[in-house]
């Protein structure tokens, strides 16, 4: 009789190879999908010590403009390129039926002052009252608290 080969012994560790694998694909994934997930157009927004928390502005369905460092202004929902002048109209549309009136403006800390006021001018030639202006806070290095 021709004698059977033995089986290997049996390995009683976790092949860890496969998770690591599926792992860095989700993490390739995750690094391309988070930069387009932001909410409208991308500003340097100025830095402030005491910034007001504004939740409201995050909602998907806030109204917000934006204004860039070359004085482009930029209106969501929908990221839509405005000059100021059409805001006014734009903007009414928008806060029809609404029952948060408030606009956001969100300004590039190197844009020129005068496209910000052009911005806020036209808001409030639309009978806009509520205005929040963004801010980010400063992190001071030698402040202890949180990361």
């Amino acid at each position: 009789m021709a004698k059977l080969p033995k089986a290997p012994p049996v390995v009683s560790e976790i092949n860890v190879t496969p998770m690591v694998d599926v792992m860095l694909v989700l993490l390739i994934i995750f690094m391309v999908i988070t930069p387009m997930l932001s909410k409208g157009v991308n500003v340097d927004l100025v830095k402030t010590h005491n910034p007001i928390k504004m939740a409201e502005a995050d909602r998907e369905d806030a109204i917000m403009v934006a204004v860039t460092r070359d004085g482009q202004a930029y209106l969501s929902p929908g990221n839509t390129k405005i000059l100021p002048a059409d805001l006014p109209g734009k903007v009414k549309d928008l806060q029809q039926n609404r029952q948060d009136k408030t606009v956001y403006i969100k300004a590039d800390a190197r844009a020129r002052f005068s496209s910000v006021t052009d911005v806020i001018d036209q808001l409030r030639t639309s009978g806009v009252d509520q205005l929040g202006l963004l801010t980010e806070e400063i992190r001071d290095k030698n402040k202890p608290g949180l990361l």
